[in-house]
């Protein structure tokens, strides 16, 4: 009796043929590397456009300095609050999510518009735009208040179609 390989989670089948073997090699499906090589060519584009400009120096600093302060201090920061999330939520995952996203979002605002929020330069903004930064922060509490209340009218009408179709089954 001849061995078929077994497949692997989320994996339909044995590998066979140059793009099997590519995937279990590369780890992805061909199209992934494809992908992932033109993003790559297209960045380094990018890199040799900016390396012409004069402020490139500032920017790769700035660069640099996001890079770490990502690495470093926020990544660990957001981990140990999403195991925090998942201790406290343990196996419900939707509701995990419905946190996360919307927490995401907020976080992301922040850190767009975290020179309006905390006011850095009001001088430089309101001279160039003739505009204080006071609504910035209203605004930003605003917005992430109506994204953690859309995701939790999600949740809600998710679980109540959830108990729905449980009690249509039984």
């Amino acid at each position: 009796m001849a061995e078929r390989d077994e497949p692997t989670a989320g994996r339909a089948g044995p590998t066979a043929g140059p793009a099997g073997r590519l995937r279990a090699g590369y780890g992805a499906a061909p199209w992934h590397l494809l992908l992932v090589t033109a993003v790559i060519v297209l960045a380094g584009w990018v890199a040799l456009r900016l390396a012409q400009e004069a402020t490139f120096g500032r920017m790769l600093l700035w660069f640099v300095g996001a890079v770490i302060a990502h690495d470093l201090v926020l990544f660990p920061v957001y981990a140990s609050v999403d195991r925090a999330l998942r201790a406290v939520v343990r196996d419900r995952v939707t509701l995990l999510n419905h946190l996360r996203v919307p927490a995401l979002g907020t976080a992301l605002l922040f850190v767009v518009y975290s020179p309006g929020i905390l006011r850095w330069g009001e001088t430089t903004h309101e001279a160039a735009t003739g505009l204080t930064q006071r609504p910035y922060l209203v605004r930003w509490l605003l917005l992430s208040a109506a994204l953690f209340l859309l995701s939790g009218l999600a949740y809600l009408l998710r679980r109540r179609q959830a108990s729905r179709q449980r009690s249509e089954s039984a």
